[in-house]
């Protein structure tokens, strides 16, 4: 999801409210759009927030509903959302943990 300055902690609670665990809010500099939006009258803030969040495929639609609603994401200019398949993702675990689940990763 991106979109202006300020209204990421609307959308992320929104997604909580909604079963997400939690969310990663980037700060970026967008280029490009505001001109072309600034034809059809519509201000674009050049400083957005990028949110990243991760949710199981049976929460997503409605994850996303809620932070479309939220974010007033069908008012021209105020940003955009989009959903995408995560297949696999890694990171590190403590080897406590590995040595619990065993060394083909399932619970024993």
């Amino acid at each position: 999801c991106i979109v202006e300055k300020g209204q990421a902690d609307t959308i992320v609670k929104a997604a909580r409210e909604a079963g997400a665990q939690g969310a990663t809010v980037y700060y970026a500099r967008g280029s490009g759009v505001r001109e072309r939006l600034g034809l059809l009258g519509v201000a674009v803030e050049v400083e957005k927030e990028i949110i990243n969040i991760v949710v199981s495929s049976e929460q997503a639609d409605y994850v996303f509903e809620k932070m479309y609603l939220a974010g007033q994401l069908d008012t021209p200019g105020k940003g955009f959302i989009y959903s995408t398949p995560l297949e696999k993702a890694g990171t590190f675990i403590p080897p406590q943990v590995l040595e619990k689940l065993g060394s083909n990763g399932r619970s024993r």
